[in-house]
């Protein structure tokens, strides 16, 4: 997983290069540890776990063409595909974790974005931008509570959660003065705090 992340981080930003290599360690990864794996699946159920197998070693290949074709969007989309089916295993698993919560903090972060967007352009009130920031405040505070105290402690973990909460909970205040300028570089900030909490443990 920690090579999918930073797959996917290099190829969002173009170092494709670096990309391969994290790309080349979770191929590696996939086809040993996962492939032992299958044979004991619990929790997961069976079926569900050979098709994840079978289908991420897809998923994998066609991410290792696209960067060697130097699509970087493209190699993103399928490791994207790769972690959202993961994600949907344990899912159906019964289980969620700190890297569960953290890979679901792009979908609130999304409707803050837009609503961000749309306040700029005037063509979204100030309420709608507060309920975004409050919905993505909740969702960190949710993931902050799941963290191991190990993890609570660290400092890279409190300085990006930390900040991440204080933003989304400033962002509607901006919102509510009439800041556009503020808003958008609140915005900024959180998409920066969501990525690096997901490089680091989405």
């Amino acid at each position: 997983m920690a090579s999918l992340r930073a797959a996917a981080s290099y190829a969002r930003t173009s170092n494709l290069a670096l990309a391969q290599v994290e790309l080349g360690d979770a191929r590696g990864a996939w086809d040993s540890w996962l492939g032992s794996f299958s044979d004991r699946p619990a929790p997961y159920p069976s079926s569900a776990l050979h098709g994840l197998l079978i289908a991420g070693k897809d998923n994998l290949a066609r991410a290792s063409d696209a960067l060697r074709a130097g699509d970087s969007s493209g190699a993103t989309s399928e490791i994207l595909a790769l972690r959202r089916s993961i994600r949907e295993l344990r899912r159906e698993a019964g289980l969620f974790e700190l890297n569960d919560c953290v890979f679901d903090l792009a979908a609130p972060m999304e409707r803050l974005r837009s609503a961000a967007v749309r306040f700029g352009e005037a063509k979204a009130g100030a309420e709608e931008v507060k309920t975004a920031g409050v919905a993505l405040r909740n969702h960190l505070q949710r993931c902050n509570g799941l963290a191991s105290p190990e993890i609570a402690s660290e400092a890279e973990f409190r300085r990006l959660m930390d900040g991440a909460i204080s933003s989304a909970g400033e962002i509607g205040s901006a919102a509510t003065a009439g800041d556009a300028g503020l808003v958008h570089r609140y915005q900024i900030e959180l998409q920066s705090f969501v990525n690096l909490l997901d490089f680091r443990f989405g």
